[in-house]
């Protein structure tokens, strides 16, 4: 049993430093055995580092008998606890081995001499009980005994939140920088208090003494992914979206909508499970706004910049009794009234959904509100994001100032025209290729009583999610056969044109960065960015092409390229490692082995059974 559950398996033990002065008063006469048979400081540390890593390694074998051994048998074993601390050994054995952890990683090991025959140690531990995780520092006294060097006392105290991760080496992988260079081989990527303190051939980055070392030979390195169009106020099904099939009769939308602000950790995990480190929500409720400061420091989640309530030319019906997230953009005061409140409450950006319903809604009818939300999110320096899939509207939108249209031109050809416009402000397009397809999938499960297909390889899709998506075949429709016929015919037509219009824009040269609209119906948080970066391949763009508008492109999308995107000394320490290479086609995205998110490596293992709960 690992040292700090030592009891009940789950309270973790601390340790007060009056026990260690304890320790070291009792144990004086054992350590002049040590010094009489002539034992120096370094065969001392050599000897506690093997009982050390011996010890660790009965855990992870579970061998309990061996576990024990290590130890001091005697009433005078020192044993951290919540308020102080508890002597003796046979209380200790009591517990022992009741449940063992399902990991345990043991790094940073520091270890020095005190006196001949004691050394003092500690290490970083991260322990993992089915889906739940602690991290911290563990303490260890070893003293030597005429049975040879035993544990004497031991305790451990999980780490405040945002503490960070011990230094570690990768090494032997394929570099991917994300800036879209030739790959490097046989690379090393050195990690560092969260950040990326070395990346590039072994030569340039030789690992420093005394690192821990994870061998990722044959592997392949690339930054975290990165999503940037997601809605944390929608779930991936019609019960976020009863726009689309109304199941408010079985799930209460106020009801989903309070499960998603209590927990969204649980599409953070399905996120970094499938290699995505930071995602960008475009519009949502207010609470979405608080999801960067709760998410920063956890490194089971991704970094999250949230626009919160969007700016709607359509006064939508999807909103709460006493909540809004679509604010109705009515004219020019209105549109900088929704600016300030935005800015306000902390937003990272403006969101317009520029929506066009002829005759109402026109594109000239919004065009100057739009525009005024443009002028006045200059004035706050807030970026103004627009959904806009029509020539006209779009067009409109960089007039008034877009930096990022989420999503591409679906209604015709793109033209010089809107190219123009787009190098002009220097804006970023996000082609969001495969959301409309949900739509028709979702549609067709209802209608036809068959299965919904869960596009999941790594099996990140948390438990609840999966057993609505069971429910689709069962799920009250009305659309006939034929209307589904042609939303199908509708939607690969969309698809077409849209690939050809990516296509085109590349060409061009404009800035392209990877979006799924997560949390649309069957567009699930976390492995949605699969069948998204596979269709950017398949309307021509390079899989290295890929790779940059899913990293570095992204990040700049969201403003944090500082910090975010590609693999280079300083930035934060947030990858994603595969089998096989990406840049020779971007499926092999799917093949993670592991995923480091804040300088924490976690293996696919380790990433499935924190998400899949």
């Amino acid at each position: 049993m690992y040292a700090p559950f030592y009891n009940d398996g789950m309270q973790i033990r601390t340790i007060a430093f009056i026990s260690f002065l304890c320790v070291v008063a009792n144990l004086a006469a054992p350590s002049r055995v040590a010094a009489a048979e002539g034992g120096g400081n370094a065969r001392d540390v050599a000897a506690a580092r093997a009982v050390f890593e011996a010890n660790i390694d009965a855990i992870r074998h579970r061998d309990r008998d061996a576990y024990l051994s290590y130890y001091l048998h005697s009433e005078r074993l020192v044993l951290g606890g919540p308020e102080s601390f508890s002597t003796g050994f046979d209380s200790f054995a009591k517990g022992a081995g009741s449940q063992w952890p399902d990991l345990i990683e043991a790094n940073d090991i520091h270890l020095t001499p005190l006196q001949p025959g004691l050394v003092y140690g500690t290490y970083r531990y991260r322990v993992r009980y089915g889906s739940d995780e602690h991290t911290g520092i563990s303490e260890r006294l070893f003293v030597s005994t005429p049975q040879g060097w035993k544990i004497a006392l031991t305790g451990a105290i999980d780490s405040p939140v945002g503490t960070p991760a011990p230094p570690r080496a990768l090494t032997g992988a394929t570099l991917i920088d994300g800036r879209g260079g030739a790959p490097v081989p046989d690379a090393n990527v050195i990690l560092r208090d969260g950040k990326i303190d070395c990346a590039g051939t072994a030569a340039q980055c030789p690992v420093p003494d005394g690192l821990d070392v994870t061998n990722v030979r044959g592997m392949w390195i690339a930054p975290g992914l990165i999503d940037a169009h997601v809605h944390f106020s929608q779930t991936g099904w019609a019960d976020g979206r009863p726009d689309s099939i109304d199941m408010r009769a079985t799930h209460p939308y106020e009801q989903v909508e309070a499960e998603l602000k209590a927990n969204p950790e649980r599409y953070g995990r399905s996120y970094v499970c499938s290699g995505v480190t930071a995602v960008y929500d475009v519009g949502g409720y207010a609470w979405t706004l608080r999801l960067h400061d709760r998410f920063e420091p956890n490194t089971l989640v991704p970094h999250v910049d949230a626009a919160g309530p969007l700016l709607s030319t359509l006064d939508h019906w999807l909103n709460l009794p006493a909540e809004r997230q679509f604010m109705v953009l009515k004219d020019e005061a209105s549109a900088r009234d929704g600016v300030r409140y935005l800015a306000s409450q902390g937003a990272h950006a403006v969101k317009v959904w520029y929506i066009v319903r002829p005759p109402d809604l026109t594109v000239e009818a919004s065009a100057a509100a739009v525009a005024a939300a443009g002028d006045e999110a200059s004035k706050h320096n807030l970026p103004l994001i627009v959904h806009a899939t029509g020539l006209a509207e779009a067009k409109a939108a960089l007039r008034g100032g877009a930096t990022l249209l989420v999503h591409s031109v679906w209604d015709q050809p793109i033209d010089q025209e809107l190219l123009d416009l787009l190098k002009h402000n220097g804006a970023i397009l996000i082609p969001t290729l495969t959301v409309s397809r949900g739509y028709v999938r979702m549609s067709r499960s209802a209608v036809e009583h068959t299965a919904v297909s869960v596009d999941d390889p790594n099996g990140c899709v948390d438990k609840a999610t999966l057993a609505k998506l069971a429910e689709t075949s069962k799920a009250p429709t009305t659309v006939t056969p034929e209307a589904l016929a042609r939303r199908d015919e509708r939607t690969t037509k969309l698809e077409q044109l849209a690939a050809a219009n990516l296509k085109a824009l590349v060409a061009a040269g404009i800035p392209i960065a990877t979006g799924t609209d997560a949390g649309n119906p069957l567009t699930l948080h976390g492995p949605a960015i699969y069948p998204e970066m596979e269709a950017m391949q398949a309307a021509g763009m390079t899989p290295m092409q890929v790779i940059v508008s899913s990293t570095a492109v992204a990040a700049r999308a969201m403003r944090r390229e500082k910090e975010l995107g590609t693999i280079e000394k300083g930035k934060d320490a947030d990858l994603v490692i595969v089998g096989s290479d990406p840049s020779a086609d971007i499926a092999n995205m799917r093949k993670i082995r592991y995923v480091v998110r804040g300088g924490v490596v976690r293996s696919m293992e380790d990433l499935h059974a924190l998400a899949a709960q």
